[in-house]
């Protein structure tokens, strides 16, 4: 008999979708340290760019394992990944500074990423089974958690640079652990696993029905990872060759990414109101426009146009998310490790063309296409199937 205990209801469980927010926030704002801490590594390793490069890779290569994390938590209770997220990756991160060598650096960044990666594959499964019907509320939520945390986790860690040496910067990891015994506490109650049907259920079962959301849903995806590499890699160095400063320039991605914030939140908590395809079909048109009239606006209307392109570009990621989680319920943690793995894969592609274009045209061309490239996925919206649930209240 399965006695794992699972609290989906139809109410929305604001208490415990934001505690697994949370958690999400507290693992992101550690892994935000590495931009940070990336001049005085080079520095202290004598790294070259490319060496220097790599590092970001090592956190991101285990992104090929959500699949099999996530068809894992179907079958077992993998709430563990959750609540021990932020302990792991908090003292790989902060371990940073005393490594004695580059391998050493390698194996922490391996490390944070084999966590990271569990934890996005579980995590949002989890932060869904509370939700109820507001699914795409949920993924909201989930997802402002992600963004606060790497938003203030290159603050965090220069601020405490001020205080500490590089030697010193164990000491942060506390936080993480605190949380994760936090989180052993309060989500001892929760279980990933669904049910017996859905243990036994085989890879090619899952794989056969995803196929009608997930083949039009990477469409969509790949119609926007030009312009979601061209204004998160290349916005600062794009404004800076057009004559802004370097504050303007580094602000800007802070400005770009807090209007997203609020973009996911409005636009995953409406989608469950007004149906997913909406909230894309408005994504999908208003992105280029607004992404266009910012390559051809001056610094008096820069700002606006900025806020303006990050409210609507990722307005898009708990839509996103919200789709796979509705239209898989017996398989959601197998659903979104596949779905993760496709969306690191589609933008990681994303980011090599992006760099190509601004090589072989310059940085001004390569926005452009990107923006124009985006409605060739309103086509495919149209092959998703509708929302499940539309909430009124």
């Amino acid at each position: 008999m399965n006695t794992d205990i699972n609290l989906e209801q139809e109410k929305f469980q604001t208490g415990g979708v934001v505690l697994v927010a949370s958690a999400h926030a507290v693992h992101d704002t550690y892994t935000g340290f590495l931009p940070a801490l990336l001049p005085l590594l080079i520095q202290k390793f004598s790294l070259t760019n490319t060496t220097a490069g790599l590092l970001s890779l090592f956190m991101q290569i285990p992104s090929v394992i959500q699949p099999f994390i996530g068809s894992l938590a179907d079958r077992r209770n993998l709430r563990l990944l959750v609540v021990l997220g932020p302990a792991i990756t908090g003292f790989a991160m902060s371990m940073l500074g005393i490594a004695p060598g580059y391998g050493f650096l390698a194996f922490l960044l391996i490390l944070a990423g084999i966590s990271s990666s569990s934890l996005h594959a579980v995590g949002p499964v989890m932060g869904s089974h509370l939700s109820g019907s507001a699914i795409g509320k949920g993924m909201s939520i989930w997802m402002v958690g992600g963004e606060l945390g790497r938003a203030f986790g290159p603050l965090i860690v220069v601020t405490a640079l001020g205080f500490l040496t590089l030697e010193q910067l164990p000491w942060l990891m506390l936080a993480g652990l605190l949380m994760s015994v936090f989180l052993h506490y309060k989500l001892n109650h929760l279980s990933t696993r669904r049910s017996e049907e859905c243990a036994n259920k085989k890879w090619s079962t899952t794989i056969r029905q995803m196929r009608s959301v997930m083949l039009p849903l990477s469409f969509i995806i790949f119609t926007r990872s030009l312009s979601v590499a061209t204004l998160s890699v290349f916005l600062p160095t794009f404004l800076t060759s057009e004559g802004s400063s370097l504050w303007l320039a580094g602000a800007s991605l802070t400005i770009l990414q807090m209007a997203g914030v609020l973009g996911a939140f409005t636009a995953g908590s409406l989608s469950d109101r007004f149906g997913r395809r909406k909230m894309l079909l408005i994504s999908y048109l208003l992105t280029p426009i607004f992404m266009i009239l910012l390559l051809q606006s001056g610094k008096i209307w820069l700002m606006f146009f900025l806020v303006l392109t990050g409210f609507f570009s990722i307005s898009v990621i708990p839509v996103f998310m919200a789709i796979v989680m509705e239209n898989f319920s017996e398989n959601r943690s197998t659903a979104n490790g596949i779905y993760m793995f496709f969306n690191f894969i589609l933008q990681a592609v994303g980011t090599f063309l992006a760099g190509q274009l601004g090589d072989l045209f310059g940085l001004r061309t390569a926005f452009l296409i990107s923006a124009l490239v985006i409605p060739l996925g309103l086509p495919f919206i149209f092959k998703l199937p509708r929302s499940l649930h539309k909430q009124i209240n």
